[in-house]
C-alpha cells in the first residue's frame, strides 16, 4: 500500500492517544469461540483476506506537529498462538507496528485492537469478517453466499462521523458531576489487569429483568451498583456511584463508519438510604432512558466536538494538547466508578452461527470495566479490574447466584 493515503484522527481517538498507558493500554479484545480447534494456517489466510475488506485497520499512527494522523502501511499481520496479556499495548510512539493483532488459543479466535482505530461495533464487524473467511477455507463451498459486512463503501467505512454529523458550534457544557466513589485499595503490580469471564443462561436472567419491567442493561447495572455499595466504607456513603455506559451513535445517525462513533452516558446513585434492587433497577432504567433521547445524545456530541473548532486550541503544539487532554481526562475519570458496555446480542447468519460457540470480550481500564455479549441462550460478561481486591466482582456474582441463575466464572492468574 505504501504511504499514499493519510487520515485525520477523530476526537475520541485523540483522547485515547493522549492517555494510553501501560495498564490502560486503550485497547480492547473481541473473541469468537468456535466449535472446533482453530487451524492457524487457515486463520492466517483469513486475516489477510479480511484486511482487503477492511483496509482501514492497515494504518500506522504518526505524530504531527498539531495532531496525530494515520497513514497506510505495508506491514502485514502475523497470526500467532496467544502468549501475551489480554488487551496489549498496541501503540508505542515512534515504533513501527500494526495497531491490532489476531491470536488464537484452542477453539478461540481473538482480535485485540487499539481503540484509536475503531469502536466495538466497527471491530466486531471486522472480527466477523475474519471468522467468515476462516470458515470458508475450513468448509470450502459451504459459505460462499454468506456475508457479514455492511456493504458500505471504503469512503463510508473511513468516515469521521463525529465531524460529519457535528451540528452546533456553540460552547455548551454538560451538567457538572461530583467526584465518584472508587473501590480503592491496592492496584495489581506491574501494571497488570485481572480478567474475569462470567457465563450464565440468558433464559435465567432476562425473565428477572422483565419481572422488574426494566432492560437487561438496567438490571445488571443496578446489580453492579449494589456490588460496589457493599465495598463502600460507611464514611464514603455520601459519594455517588457512577456507571458510564458507551452508546453506539449509529443508532441515532445514518453512519456506516468502521471507526469510532460512540458517546457515553452516566447513571449515578448515592447510597445515603436503604434501597432494594427493584427500586434501584427502576431508577437506573428511568435515568438511562432519559439520557438516551436523541436530543440529549446530540447535545453531548456537539459539546465534545467543539474542541476541534476552538481556534486557540487548534494552533497549540501536540505535546501541549496532550498534556491538557490528559489533565482533563484524569479529572473526568474521577467522576466515574466503572464502565459497563452492552455489546448487544450477536446474530451472525445461521449457517455461520452453527459453527460458532460464543462471543466475548474485554477492555483495558484503570479501574473496573465490564462488557456484555448475548449469543443464543448465553450471556457472557467480560470484566477487567485493576484492583487486587476482587470484592466487587464476587458481590456481583453472588447477587446473580442468589437470583437462581447458574453462574460459571473463569479468571486469569496474576503475578503477586
Amino acid at each position: 500500500m505504501g504511504s499514499a493515503n493519510w487520515y485525520k484522527i477523530d476526537n475520541v481517538a485523540k483522547v485515547f492517544l493522549a492517555t494510553t498507558g501501560k495498564r490502560d493500554t486503550r485497547s480492547f479484545r473481541l473473541s469468537c469461540t468456535m466449535k472446533e480447534d482453530v487451524d492457524p494456517e487457515l486463520l492466517q489466510q483469513a486475516v489477510l483476506s479480511a484486511i482487503e475488506d477492511r483496509p482501514q485497520v492497515q494504518v500506522r499512527i504518526r505524530r504531527g506537529f498539531f495532531w496525530h494522523y494515520m497513514e497506510d502501511t505495508d506491514l502485514m499481520p502475523v497470526v500467532k498462538q496467544e502468549d501475551d496479556r489480554i488487551c496489549p499495548l498496541l501503540y508505542v510512539p515512534s515504533k513501527t507496528m500494526l495497531h491490532y493483532q489476531v491470536t488464537y488459543f484452542g477453539k478461540r479466535i481473538n482480535l485485540d485492537i487499539s481503540h484509536v482505530l475503531a469502536d466495538g461495533t466497527g471491530a466486531m464487524e471486522f472480527l466477523n469478517i475474519i471468522v467468515l473467511e476462516y470458515l470458508r477455507r475450513k468448509y470450502p463451498g459451504e459459505l460462499d453466499d454468506v456475508t457479514v459486512h455492511s456493504g458500505a463503501s471504503e469512503g463510508d467505512l473511513s468516515q469521521d462521523s463525529y465531524r460529519q454529523f457535528f451540528g452546533s458550534k456553540n460552547l455548551s457544557h454538560g451538567a457538572a458531576r461530583e467526584k465518584a466513589f472508587h473501590p480503592g485499595g491496592l492496584k495489581l503490580p506491574y501494571h497488570q489487569l485481572q480478567f474475569f469471564e462470567i457465563h450464565m443462561p440468558t433464559s435465567q436472567i432476562l425473565p428477572r429483568a422483565k419481572e422488574l419491567k426494566v432492560s437487561l442493561t438496567s438490571y445488571l447495572g443496578a446489580l453492579w451498583m449494589l456490588a460496589i455499595r457493599d465495598e463502600m466504607p460507611s464514611r464514603k456513603r455520601h459519594l455517588p456511584v457512577t456507571i458510564s455506559l458507551p452508546v453506539n451513535l449509529r443508532n441515532y445517525y445514518p453512519s456506516k463508519t468502521a471507526r469510532n462513533f460512540f458517546n457515553s452516558v452516566n447513571v449515578t446513585h448515592v447510597f445515603d438510604s436503604e434501597i432494594t434492587v427493584e427500586e434501584l433497577a427502576a431508577e437506573f432504567d428511568e435515568t438511562l432512558k432519559s439520557q438516551l433521547t436523541e436530543e440529549n445524545v446530540k447535545k453531548q456530541m456537539d459539546s465534545f466536538e467543539t474542541m476541534e473548532y476552538v481556534a486557540p486550541v487548534r494552533v497549540v503544539p501536540l505535546f501541549i494538547k496532550q498534556w491538557v487532554v490528559r489533565h482533563f481526562t484524569k479529572k473526568a475519570n474521577k467522576k466515574v466508578t466503572m464502565t459497563f458496555s452492552n455489546m448487544g446480542v450477536q446474530k451472525p447468519p445461521r449457517s455461520l452461527g452453527e459453527r460458532i460457540a460464543n462471543y466475548s470480550g474485554f477492555c483495558s481500564t484503570n479501574t473496573i470495566f465490564s462488557t456484555m455479549f448475548g449469543y443464543g441462550d448465553q450471556l457472557t460478561l467480560g470484566v477487567s479490574s485493576a484492583y487486587m481486591n476482587t470484592g466487587v466482582v464476587k458481590n456481583f456474582v453472588r447477587f446473580l447466584s442468589a437470583s437462581g441463575a447458574d453462574i460459571t466464572v473463569c479468571a486469569t492468574e496474576v503475578i503477586k
